[in-house]
């Protein structure tokens, strides 16, 4: 049994209601008589009633419909393709909107006729055409649940202990590094610093701001940090470094040339960016023999997906720059799409299946068609930006990006060559003499 709702229909409600439905009475299939009706949909909750006519939808929604017919005030609402418009009526049950009541005269529903009577002002409160009389072709009733249940959230929280678990655990492929190095690139104000703190902010038990993060169109970040993150706050370091860089701009962001030595381990902690020119072996903290540790093992991409059709063709371009230096260096490039909880149509519960949501596929198909990564390394993540307190649905995102990502070093780590993971004893005694 399916609703006759569109996609987009059931998520403006969800996100109007704060809710999602699941469909108890189809009217086409259990019969258009009130006595069906009460004996399927009475005693389940907060109950959403469907009425469809060949030009509107119309909606009643009941918060409270229970054996002791509580009357409570409902919101009647009427549905079109860019806003529901909805007003207060009641205090009635369920029952009252199918049993002609003399005092009730604001809306009545007969099925057995298919046809909706609304007060004048009603019809004007809606904004609808002045017919007080609809006739209609099906009516839906649903109960509405809570979007995220206790069941849910224990199996969310579940998910949470495994995950950190895992990368706790974790050992880099064939012990050739200690901490796996994640470079994070991408445009100006697309979270990059974000996401290291939203990391962060799992491991330590709170949210936290070490990372620097704002607004401004030249970015905060101007140095290259590297950060390693500890388990608790005074734990053992984790099994990676999470390298956040100066973001790229059409104009004063990320030198182009600096990717590269980024990428083979040259650039120090806390360099200094310069827009205008590359770091060369002349700068006094110039890493000159980079071991297997000091390289970067994973790039992670990272963009507002809010942002992605806007993307000039400038800095498209300067992507699949980047994206070409780090296949070259034979790094495996994933994508980090932020702010998925802004977008429209998204609600806290389509998190918890966020990769089935239509709006998200959406986003990942755009792109892989305008930057040419794969749609499986496409990950989406919500960093904290205002909350004060952990959110586990965040912290599961964020947990199976940072968790793909090791996978994705551990396959740039298996393909390497003999004699490139000879490097780390090769010139160890040289670097100790240089100190």
């Amino acid at each position: 049994m399916a609703t006759r709702l569109t996609w987009i229909q059931e998520k403006k409600l969800q996100n109007c209601l704060e809710g999602k439905f699941s469909l108890l009475y189809k009217a086409s299939v259990h019969g258009f008589t009130a006595e069906n009706l009460f004996r399927i949909c009475s005693c389940q909750g907060p109950t959403l009633i469907v009425i469809y006519s060949s030009d509107h939808l119309l909606g009643i929604y009941i918060p409270q419909n229970d054996k002791n017919k509580t009357r409570v005030s409902c919101i009647l609402f009427a549905f079109n393709e860019t806003e529901i418009l909805g007003c207060e009526i009641g205090p009635w049950n369920l029952e009252d909107y199918f049993y002609r009541n003399s005092e009730k005269t604001e809306l009545l529903i007969d099925l057995l006729e298919k046809k909706v009577t609304m007060s004048l002002n009603t019809v004007k409160k809606l904004k609808l055409p002045e017919h007080q009389i609809i006739s209609f072709e099906e009516c839906e009733v649903f109960r509405c649940e809570d979007l995220l249940d206790t069941r849910k959230m224990k199996g969310v929280a579940k998910l949470k202990e495994s995950l950190l678990s895992a990368i706790r655990t974790y050992k880099p492929s064939r012990d050739l590094v200690h901490q796996i190095r994640i470079l994070l690139l991408g445009p100006i104000g697309a979270g990059k610093s974000s996401f290291f703190n939203s990391v962060k902010s799992v491991f330590r038990g709170h949210v936290t701001h070490q990372a620097l993060v704002g607004s401004d169109i030249t970015g905060i970040s101007k140095q290259y940090r590297t950060y390693s993150i500890k388990d608790g706050k005074n734990g053992k370091s984790l099994p990676f470094i999470l390298c956040d860089s100066m973001g790229l701009s059409e104009e004063e962001g990320l030198c182009m040339d600096d990717i590269p030595y980024i990428l083979k381990g040259h650039v120090p902690d806390r360099y200094q960016f310069n827009f205008m020119k590359p770091i060369t072996p002349a700068h006094s903290n110039y890493i000159d023999f980079p071991l297997l540790e000091d390289k970067i093992h994973c790039v992670a991409f990272v963009f507002d997906a809010n942002y992605i059709e806007q993307l000039s063709d400038e800095m498209v371009a300067k992507v699949k720059r980047a994206r070409r230096e780090v296949t070259k260096c034979g790094v495996a490039p994933v994508v980090l799409l932020t702010c998925v909880d802004s977008m429209d149509l998204i609600t806290k519960g389509d998190f918890i299946d966020i990769y089935k949501c239509i709006p998200v596929k959406l986003k990942q198909e755009e792109v892989h068609k305008k930057l040419g990564f794969a749609l499986s390394d496409i990950l989406v993540v919500s960093n904290y930006t205002s909350e004060w307190d952990l959110d586990p649905i965040k912290d599961v995102l964020n947990l199976s990006a940072l968790r793909q990502m090791l996978w994705a070093a551990d396959d740039f780590l298996e393909d390497l060559p003999l004699e490139e993971t000879a490097i780390r004893e090769k010139h160890l005694p040289s670097v100790q003499e240089k100190k």
